[in-house]
């Protein structure tokens, strides 16, 4: 078994994608909620000739996500985390959103912030969903509290209250945080010598982004994309891609940055030649 451990939460499009890279050489720590996922893409990296080791994982308990940081370590030297579980608002109500998106990243930003090993990288997939948050839509004080509130302390935020955001409101906020979470933890992932970075995804063909075409906001992603610089929808390789440079060497002095993956939206949308609905 190699002594160097990579994990990936998350076996969606994106982390299997990831895992699929960045594994050859290296033991693959594999850890998702549904056990199923989990089994049968161990099983499909496994048949590939990959070294896989897999968890279940809760990401909003910070017991389940503290023992799966010291599964890591155990394991060996923790050089890669990719964080890639998310909920979306067409496959969950703002409740879990928040328990998930919002305090799911911030305890892995923690637990696994004291297990990296030095020279090592993270990666958290947020979502250019954070880059279209209307500019006034937090004060300084709520943007402060969102980077730096300590991670059990998030939920109890006055705004972000569940009733109050509903599952619209609650993951465009969640994944502000989570740029803004990678932004403070660079530092004690710098005393370990380690880097921490985000990727804001735009329109990606997955299971989830599937589940968001097929519902309410599906004409407006369709929009999106049509008004974009690229005029596609993106892939799970092509976020495999953009990790696999935050991983590694050529990346070597970026840190606390979000590298927004979005085949062009979000450029349309500052433009002006896409209206924000």
């Amino acid at each position: 078994m190699s002594s160097q451990v990579i994990v990936v939460i998350g076996v969606g499009g994106m982390g299997r994608a990831i895992a699929r890279r960045q594994g050859p050489g290296s033991t693959l720590l594999l850890a998702d909620f549904d056990e199923k996922a989990l089994a049968s893409v161990a099983d499909e990296l496994r048949g590939t000739g990959h070294t896989i080791t897999t968890r279940a994982v809760d990401v909003s308990s910070r017991t389940s996500v503290a023992a799966l940081a010291d599964t890591a370590a155990e394991l060996g030297a923790v050089t890669q985390v990719v964080h890639t579980a998310g909920l979306s608002p067409a496959q969950a109500p703002a409740a879990a959103i928040l328990k998930v998106d919002l305090l799911g990243t911030a305890l892995v930003l923690e637990e696994f912030g004291r297990v990296v090993a030095p020279g090592g990288a993270g990666v958290v997939i947020a979502s250019m969903a954070g880059h279209m948050l209307p500019a006034a839509a937090l004060t300084a004080e709520q943007e402060h509290a969102l980077a730096h509130a300590l991670a059990d302390e998030l939920l109890a935020l006055p705004f972000a209250d569940a009733d109050t955001l509903g599952a619209r409101g609650a993951y465009p906020l969640a994944k502000y945080a989570n740029r803004l979470r990678v932004q403070a933890a660079s530092a004690d992932w710098g005393k370990r010598g380690a880097r921490i970075n985000s990727i804001s995804p735009g329109a990606v063909i997955t299971p989830m982004g599937q589940q968001e075409l097929a519902g309410e906001s599906g004409h407006h992603i369709r929009a999106m994309v049509d008004a974009s610089g690229t005029g596609r929808f993106g892939t799970p390789e092509d976020i495999a891609a953009a990790a696999a440079f935050l991983l590694g060497p050529d990346a070597s002095f970026v840190t606390g940055n979000d590298l927004l993956v979005d085949g062009g939206v979000i450029a349309a949308l500052r433009s002006g030649r896409l209206q924000q609905a």
